[in-house]
């Protein structure tokens, strides 16, 4: 749930985006752009899973374009978007769409995205645009999580273990990072979990480093602020 306490004018009319709504064509770049964040090698090939108002109306509202924008880097600005089909095809880059109109209960702007890397390692992001142009990642190969984009972000996929976070905070520490946000999710006790740190100031890709030398994680990603 939003709150109705603050409303700014970007909320109101969003972004200057080329599309006809800021919710299907920014939110959208936003979702795919924070989704291909969680991928470190290039991406090969991405599939789009639409629900809901995404899945009716896409190709009319320009989501697809948008999405594949997003993957690409593109920003809400960026006058290639109009072309990121050919952008796209010239990066070496395949990508499918693909609608579900069965299931009703997600949210309206909903989208799954697949993204299989070089390497043929697989990435499964689920995000929502929730109007003005705003985004949220809601899950990480199948661990529910709210990510928004709105903070410089560090997403850390790890082990549920004891420790595992007062390590990482410690780390974060030693680096003066002041952290406006810290948030644990897991499939189960002592399975894979995800911890996203949203902080004040910029990152270094030094702590990213520093965290991975950690035995009990897997992978760090830094999330941009977008």
């Amino acid at each position: 749930m939003y709150s109705s306490k603050e409303i700014s004018v970007f909320d109101i009319i969003g972004p200057n985006m080329i599309g006809p709504s800021s919710s299907h064509t920014a939110g959208a770049l936003r979702i795919a752009r924070l989704a291909a964040n969680m991928v470190k090698k290039p991406i090969k090939h991405v599939t789009f899973v639409l629900y809901g108002s995404f899945a009716m109306t896409y190709k009319g509202h320009g989501t697809d374009r948008a999405l594949l924008a997003g993957i690409m880097g593109y920003d809400t600005e960026d006058k290639r978007i109009k072309e990121s089909f050919e952008y796209a095809k010239a990066e070496g880059l395949s990508y499918e769409f693909r609608t579900n109109k069965e299931e009703k209960d997600v949210h309206p702007n909903t989208v799954d995205i697949h993204i299989t890397d070089e390497e043929g390692k697989e990435t499964t992001v689920t995000g929502i645009s929730v109007g003005g142009g705003r985004a949220e990642i809601k899950k990480i190969d199948g661990v529910e999580i709210d990510l928004s984009g709105d903070y410089h972000t560090v997403v850390i996929k790890h082990r549920d273990l004891t420790g595992v976070v007062a390590a990482i905070t410690h780390i974060l520490s030693e680096f003066s990072i002041n952290i406006a946000f810290m948030k644990l999710y897991r499939e189960n006790r002592g399975a894979v979990a995800y911890s996203i740190i949203e902080a004040d100031d910029a990152i270094e890709g030094a702590v990213i480093e520093k965290i991975e030398e950690l035995a009990s994680v897997y992978q760090a990603f830094l999330v941009e602020k977008i």
